[in-house]
């Protein structure tokens, strides 16, 4: 009878990770497509100027911060251990736990934002050495920081709302709640920019403001969970000392790819202006399937990773791995090779209009070909680190983030001088690979990720796919459409065809080659 169970069981694990994680992949889709439109804006109305690198600077800076602190290590370190007092507590010690947390994060966050807020000098001089030579540059990118850094308390406390309710298995609301950024910078880009002094002020603002939004839109939800928190100061609490002891390391860990980046952003200031607008104009594009798909999946894995390591549930902890890599590769594989080979064309149907010019679509086009070597080994980073993080190891992430920052830096500087800033997304996305292999070796020799049988199968209709994806795609780059050249209905309406028609022929084809829904299953 309890064989049956298991069966049954199974099937069912796996259909409600698909729903989940589909369920995220679409309200991150919504969100990633407000924010290609809020890009498109940015670019509008800011090009590629001194002060719109002075703008991305300012925006980048509390960005770091937040996918390090509140998406990075905090959301490794937090959901594990608030999962384990789910299955191994009562309520009363959950909601305990919750208070004690948010007392103690919003003091350290309030505590950062106003050191940050009053040496907001000093740290553009760290992020953005290059600015230096640029007395006015300088000056405009610290302005913008005090205007800008307080999002990161907003938006730190809206990743621990979002991390409760992921836990309880409410996973469309932290999904949506990234949908306000973007439209509180449109709004602003759109309509106060326009009529303010300083376009670059009044972005600015709506990045503040965003921050506010979102965390206010999760409260009702909370609420209705009976979990709003009660905040209280915390620090000697069992469960937020675990937090912190897992953070510790889960810094350097799960954060290492926006580490590199921020490498990136310092090298970039020396190098020729718009060096930093072209990175994050193509690092937007290389983010976009990463966001979709891999930190959806991420999403969904870890509170089932981390129940099933608090059950014992060893062969449930493999077979949740394994499907989530399954499905992943399903998707990053023909998403690398799209974004690699449509690098120009992309980059000009969203951006090319305004103060952009076609050498900077040129550019940002040749990063965004270096990011997309790396796009696989990114993607598999954020489904492996869950892997660590749900049984509470955060030192092996820290070796293998040490390793990889390291050649992370030691590759931009071989690459920077004679690539420029493709030189410094190329040495990203190789640490990457680097980050993503070890990762996997970790895992397997351990025991934690066994492949299934299903892996043989899978990769035959990969390879098949692939193929005939990348021939579908030459075929539409071969028709001599000059991209800068056409009005913006004709390069969005050419741009729809290539991707619906790339997303069919894909499909048919793994469909053909045997793609069946047992493979998407544990």
């Amino acid at each position: 009878m309890s064989e049956k169970k298991s069966s049954v069981a199974k099937p069912r694990k796996s259909l409600s990770l698909l729903r989940s994680g589909v369920l995220v992949s679409l309200c991150t889709f919504l969100s990633r497509i407000l924010g290609l439109v809020r890009d498109a804006s940015l670019a509008y109305v800011l090009g590629a100027s001194g002060s719109a690198d002075a703008f991305y600077v300012a925006f980048k800076i509390p960005n770091f911060f937040r996918r390090l602190f509140a998406e990075g290590a905090f959301a490794q370190a937090f959901v594990p251990v608030l999962s384990d007092y789910r299955v191994n507590e009562g309520r009363e010690e959950v909601r305990a736990l919750v208070s004690a947390v948010s007392g103690s994060l919003a003091l350290v966050l309030l505590f950062i934002t106003i050191i940050f807020m009053v040496c907001a000098p000093w740290v553009v001089y760290v992020f953005a050495p290059g600015f230096t030579g640029n007395a006015e540059q300088s000056a405009l990118a610290s302005e913008l920081l005090v205007i800008t850094f307080p999002y990161l308390l907003f938006i730190s406390l809206t990743a621990l709302a979002g991390g409760i309710l992921n836990a309880h298995g409410e996973y469309a609301v932290p999904a949506i709640t990234p949908i306000f950024l973007n439209v509180s910078l449109i709004v602003a880009t759109v309509y106060f920019a326009r009529s303010a002094v300083q376009a670059e002020t009044a972005i600015a603002w709506g990045v503040f403001f965003a921050g506010i939004i979102q965390l206010v839109f999760q409260v009702p939800f909370l609420a209705r969970l009976k979990l709003l928190p009660m905040p209280t100061l915390g620090f000697r609490h069992p469960g937020v000392r675990r937090i912190l002891f897992l953070m510790g390391p889960a810094l350097f860990g799960v954060s290492v790819g926006q580490i590199n980046l921020l490498l990136d952003t310092v090298l970039a200031s020396f190098l020729q202006t718009g060096s930093i607008t072209w990175l994050y104009l193509s690092d937007r594009l290389y983010e976009l399937p990463l966001g979709i798909f891999a930190i959806a999946i991420s999403t969904v894995i870890l509170p089932s990773l981390s129940r099933s390591f608090a059950g014992g549930e060893s062969s449930g902890f493999s077979d949740t791995l394994d499907w989530a890599l399954r499905i992943l590769l399903l998707i990053a594989i023909p998403s690398s090779l799209a974004l690699f080979m449509l690098a120009e064309p992309l980059i000009a149907t969203i951006f090319y209009r305004g103060e952009l010019t076609v050498n900077d679509v040129s550019m940002a086009a040749q990063s965004l070909q270096a990011y997309s070597l790396g796009l696989v080994f990114m993607m598999l980073i954020k489904v492996l680190a869950p892997g660590y993080y749900a049984r509470q190891d955060t030192k092996t992430p820290v070796r293998i983030g040490i390793i990889a920052m390291v050649s992370n830096m030691v590759l931009n500087l071989i690459l920077v001088w004679p690539l420029g800033h493709v030189g410094l997304a190329l040495a990203t996305s190789l640490s990457a690979g680097l980050n993503a292999f070890l990762l996997w070796r970790g895992l397997c020799k351990k025991g934690h990720h066994v492949f299934s049988s299903q892996w043989k199968h899978l990769l035959r209709i990969l390879m098949s796919a692939t193929v005939v994806l990348g021939l579908c795609l030459y075929f539409f780059l071969q028709q001599g459409w000059q991209w800068t050249q056409m009005s913006d209905l004709y390069r969005v309406g050419y741009m729809l065809l290539i991707v619906f028609s790339g997303v069919f022929v894909y499909v048919l084809t793994a469909i053909i080659a045997g793609l069946r829904p047992s493979i998407l299953k544990h």
